[in-house]
């Protein structure tokens, strides 16, 4: 039976397990949209901004581990994803995206919203297609999938011109997703995961850092049996957190920047640093020709481009996580190892015990008191998304992560506006759920009008402003380094007291649950009353203007020249 492009694209969705996309339509999308009208199997959410739906489609893949969908019109709509693209992209997010483009004929001619997606998109993508025969529709989706699913997980576009939604071809059902070059390697050199190990295992001060690489390959109960086998400690970039369980006795807290002091205690006096899924990072290594002096790197990912690609591994093992790790604990059984803690191990652990993350205990309504309290009442079962900034700081510190896909962010980008698109798509992957988005005043206003989404659908998730009316993570680089010269960071309206904007306003504007949270002795109630409620809640709480995160590694310092702000 012959079926026309807009047709087979929703048979293809369908062949890919697909139940959600987010997006909007428009002129050059209409033929698909009008498919997805009847279609029973697909739910469509309409969003309020391309953005928003990109960022939806990230959510939704990282709470689920699936592959996240959504859908734009051409020119100005597939432009708007563009953000969402390279969030996802830094971040190894598996995500189609779908691009309705002018007719074949008018491409290249300045037509009515045209624009050179694919061009556009090229550095956004781990992959982007241009289709321009129907037959290759099927193939092409195929391709698609199989690219942002495996190896390392990306986003890929296809771009669709409206005449090929409407041609007509027979479907293909089961197209060959070979491509030529593409080939993940999944096992590790036995010979190299051998001298892993033996390197591991002759060293003295051995640390496991671990990444995003973890939660993708699904390796989180391989690593933390490693770890606990060879009781080492553990440290997690911001993408890895929850891939090994935050409240373990290992676990030394994140690294870098923002880290905590046993974690680069750790790294700048380890003798071998186990590299899982993790990339080194510029927020993690700070000043490179000053990070870890005296370790060897040992170094496991499945994109060989990111290994020794900002610090040289001795011993690199090109390979999946999960396959790898369990290849080494397959060789630890059959060692004779004594269980109890070496020296190094203590030490480490000692200096966690000693200097821990904190901040200033009194009557003040601070920002990590709200997410303490958001911990202790949900048990630490719900999952978080945050947007960018110290909120984002802030979320990671002070909730305590035990499962892989619990705490969204977005990461390498560092997306203001991401958190409560990305918490409405988790909430889609995991409705049984309680999610939360700490969010800052400056960055939940750029996604904001996705509000509009939760409420038409029905999407119950909490929105915990923590309001110090300032883009609060540049203010604090401004209050160190640039003597408190507050240019353009300040929200508020000089001179005025009133709310700006009042966010509870905003919250019953849209029909949802609004509160504003002024006292200290007031979150608790607020809090219990917020997930109890049926629908979204917006939560303004108005914390302490200057308060930091703490620690902090000055931009392009060594990671143990730490400021304790605390």
């Amino acid at each position: 039976m012959k079926l026309t492009g807009a047709e087979i694209i929703l048979k293809c969705l369908e062949r890919e397990c697909v139940d959600t996309i987010f997006g909007i339509p428009g002129g050059s999308v209409l033929p698909l949209f009008d498919k997805i009208y009847s279609n029973k199997k697909i739910k469509l959410f309409l969003t309020r901004h391309e953005q928003g739906a990109a960022h939806m489609a990230d959510g939704y893949a990282r709470a689920s581990g699936k592959v996240g969908v959504c859908v734009a019109t051409s020119g100005p709509g597939a432009t708007n994803l563009v953000t969402g693209l390279a969030t996802a992209l830094l971040d190894s997010i598996p995500m189609v995206a779908v691009t309705g483009q002018v007719a074949s004929h008018l491409v290249g001619n300045d037509a009515f919203q045209e624009a050179d997606t694919t061009g556009i998109t090229r550095p956004v993508t781990k992959q982007n297609f241009l289709v321009i025969d129907v037959k290759d529709l099927s193939k092409t989706f195929a391709q698609a999938f199989y690219l942002a699913r495996t190896g390392r997980p990306g986003p890929v576009l296809i771009d669709v011109p409206v005449d090929i939604q409407n041609a007509v071809c027979e479907y293909e059902e089961k197209p060959n997703c070979v491509i030529r070059g593409y080939k993940p390697n999944f096992q590790g050199h036995p010979k190299q995961v051998a001298a892993a190990l033996a390197a591991i295992l002759a060293s003295k001060k051995p640390l496991i850092y671990a990444g995003g690489g973890v939660i993708s390959s699904g390796a989180d109960k391989e690593l933390t049996s490693f770890a606990r086998a060879l009781e080492i400690p553990v440290t997690l970039t911001l993408m890895g957190i929850g891939g090994f369980p935050g409240t373990d006795k290992l676990f030394i807290g994140m690294p870098g920047m923002h880290g905590t002091q046993a974690a680069n205690f750790a790294l700048q006096n380890s003798d071998l640093i186990f590299a899982v899924g993790a990339r080194f990072d510029d927020r993690v290594t700070g000043k490179i020709s000053a990070f870890a002096p005296h370790a060897k790197i040992v170094q496991i990912d499945i994109d060989p481009t990111s290994i020794s690609k900002n610090v040289p591994a001795e011993i690199p093992v090109v390979g999946d996580c999960k396959t790898v790790l369990r290849e080494m604990l397959a060789m630890i059984t059959k060692i004779k190892i004594t269980k109890k803690y070496g020296p190094w191990t203590k030490q480490v652990l000692e200096v966690s015990a000693k200097k821990p993350l904190t901040y200033k205990k009194d009557s003040v309504l601070r920002p990590q008191f709200v997410i303490e309290k958001f911990y202790e009442m949900t048990k630490g079962k719900a999952l978080i998304a945050t947007e960018v900034g110290q909120n984002q700081m802030w979320a990671e510190q002070f909730y305590k992560y035990d499962k892989p896909r619990q705490f969204i962010t977005s990461g390498g980008l560092g997306t203001m506006g991401y958190g409560l698109p990305a918490a409405i798509g988790a909430k889609r992957a995991h409705p049984e759920k309680e999610v939360i988005d700490i969010a800052g005043d400056g960055s939940i206003q750029m996604n904001i009008q996705e509000l509009a989404t939760a409420k038409v659908y029905g999407i119950k998730v909490i929105v915990a402003i923590l309001n110090n009316s300032c883009l609060g993570m540049v203010r604090q680089w401004q209050q160190l380094f640039y003597g408190r010269r507050y240019s353009g960071t300040l929200l508020g309206m000089p001179g005025n007291k009133a709310y700006w904007p009042d966010f509870k306003k905003v919250a019953e504007a849209y029909g949802l649950i609004g509160m504003r949270i002024e006292k200290k002795a007031d979150v608790e109630g607020a809090i219990k009353k917020a997930l109890s409620a049926k629908e979204t809640v917006v939560m303004d709480f108005q914390v302490e203007k200057e308060e930091n995160v703490s620690p902090m590694v000055p931009g392009g310092a060594p990671i143990d020249q730490i400021l304790d702000l605390a």
